[in-house]
């Protein structure tokens, strides 16, 4: 068994490919009032693939447009800077990373995309951005492909010894590794500069002794155990993760909670069909 250092999955972290550069511009101006929305259309339609999934998610029941959007310009305009910097991140993250043999990228992706859309559900019962919510659930999983890409040798022992013990992913990355995906994940969230609360969300997702207070870390904790308790990714074999007993936290009625499952379920079907296409 190998364990690795974090100051090892750092150096590798760094040795990643970048971002679309207009995803770093995104990210990087989440605090800026002032973004010229045009300038932003323009740099989207230089991507052909990148302009192609913006156009399709925008005209998508995700986000209940009232007419056709037809052109990127548009869809800036009338969904505005949140949406798009959302849904461009999420369109270049699930091409930024190559496959490798034995690893289901596509069922990583799918369930990635479905945490991503409970996180959004949620948000309002929770006083989060829906955005922000979006994003944090896409990238909760995110140290996973580190592992997987960079220490490929190393992960597949970890995923053996997972199905030796029948145990949760992150314990036997901790068993084999010496570390799991959620720390590695946070620690690419602050190299690829997001926020400190997505950050701080993605490291905590598994830390149930700190999630007693509604906000983003309890937020994406839940989508992940919804996500999977749900099977949208259709995972043979995934466990699902402990609940946090802070879950009791959400003033929702058992009706509101099967209206918000049923949504999820209609809503992940779509958006996979073109994020995954």
């Amino acid at each position: 068994m190998t364990a690795l250092s974090v100051e090892q999955v750092i150096r590798h972290i760094h040795a990643l490919p970048s971002l679309p550069a207009v995803v770093l511009e995104l990210l990087t101006s989440m605090e800026q009032p002032d973004i010229d929305v045009h300038v932003l259309a323009h740099k989207i339609e230089l991507d052909q693939a990148l302009a192609a999934k913006t156009m399709r998610i925008a005209n998508s029941s995700f986000y209940g447009m009232q007419s056709t959007v037809t052109s990127v310009a548009q869809a800036v305009s009338v969904l505005g800077f949140h949406s798009i910097r959302t849904m461009v991140t999420a369109c270049a993250l699930t091409g930024s990373f190559a496959p490798v043999p034995g690893f289901d990228f596509q069922a990583f992706w799918r369930h990635s995309l479905a945490t991503a859309v409970v996180a959004r559900l949620l948000a309002p019962h929770m006083g989060v951005s829906p955005e922000t919510a979006f994003t944090a659930g896409l990238l909760h999983d995110l140290g996973t492909l580190v592992l997987v890409t960079r220490f490929p040798a190393e992960h597949a022992q970890a995923r053996d010894y997972r199905q030796q013990h029948d145990c949760q992913m992150v314990e036997a990355e901790r068993a084999v590794l010496g570390i799991d995906h959620a720390q590695v994940g946070s620690a690419l969230a602050a190299y690829w500069q997001f926020p400190e609360a997505i950050q701080q969300a993605v490291a905590d997702q598994y830390a149930i002794g700190r999630l007693d207070a509604v906000g983003l870390p309890l937020l994406v904790h839940l989508a992940n155990v919804l996500a999977h308790a749900l099977d949208l990714a259709g995972i043979e074999a995934a466990l699902v993760p402990p609940l946090s007993p802070a879950w009791c936290l959400l003033a929702l009625d058992d009706e509101q909670w099967f209206a918000l499952l049923r949504q999820a379920e209609h809503t992940f079907d779509e958006i996979s069909r073109i994020m995954l296409a």
